[in-house]
């Protein structure tokens, strides 16, 4: 702004202000909103610090970008399960998938969130330190009980090796967030999956597939532990049903117009 007027900011007028903002919106190359959002932030201390009216500097609202998630196919995490290197890396997997579970939330998962006989598992203080209990698959079941009877684990269900770290105090030997990251990551890999897979791809494929199983919205909210109906709405915009499943006008084409 001083660059711009030939004087400090302090001693523009209000009209000079909005005239630049303006232009700042103008310009080819747009700055993103948040920067332009700092801007404003940062008029408003600057006036307010040398005793000057801000009030006529409102702070502009910010439209998130309204982006859909990267869904993987069944063919896709099955994939991902049979090209595991590592036991523990599979049931990691087969937990996030089958769970929908956080990052957070797997890492966390102790022996005695584990129920075997009523095949449930609690996710103890979730995001927004709420509890809940999600159904555990009696797949997944089999390959805890061996993954259990082999690396013996004594509190949490993956507990850190070398990588345990001092946390407020307290000795942290959960499994990493980096580990289960790379875990993730590298089994996408071995399946040789294009898109781009990190570990919150297998919570929305989770809540895809239960939808295009045919569970109601409500209970797909209960399972992922969302405070509000509109967060787990997004997952329609994803799921394809036999009620409603897309498709391209091509097939239709095809079908039509092929030689008989």
């Amino acid at each position: 702004m001083a660059i711009h007027f030939g004087k400090v900011p302090t001693l523009l007028d209000q009209e000079q202000v909005h005239e630049y903002l303006y232009l700042l919106q103008q310009r080819s190359k747009t700055p993103s909103q948040t920067y332009f959002k700092h801007t404003v932030y940062g008029l408003r201390f600057l006036l307010k610090s040398e005793g000057l009216p801000y009030s006529f500097l409102h702070l502009p609202e910010i439209k998130e970008a309204k982006t859909l998630p990267v869904v993987l196919s069944k063919e896709e995490v099955w994939k991902m399960l049979t090209n595991c290197s590592l036991l523990k890396h599979k049931i990691l997997i087969g937990l996030l998938y089958g769970c929908g579970l956080r990052c957070l939330e797997v890492r966390s998962l102790r022996l005695g969130d584990l129920d075997f006989d009523r095949l449930q598992l609690k996710v103890v203080q979730g995001k927004g330190k709420k509890d809940r209990y999600v159904p555990l698959s009696s797949h997944l079941v089999r390959g805890l009980k061996a993954y259990i009877e082999v690396e013996k684990p004594t509190e949490y269900l993956f507990g850190g090796t070398f990588n345990g770290q001092q946390v407020g105090g307290v000795f942290d030997s959960r499994y990493s967030q980096k580990g289960v990251q790379w875990a993730v990551k590298e089994a996408a890999k071995r399946a040789g999956i294009v898109k781009s897979v990190c570990v919150h791809t297998l919570r929305h494929t989770y809540a895809t597939h239960l939808i295009e199983d045919g569970l109601d919205i409500l209970s797909v909210k209960e399972l992922l532990g969302h405070e509000n109906i509109e967060t787990t709405m997004i997952y329609l915009h994803v799921a394809q049903n036999e009620r409603r499943k897309l498709f391209s006008p091509l097939d239709t084409l095809f079908e039509a117009c092929k030689p008989r």
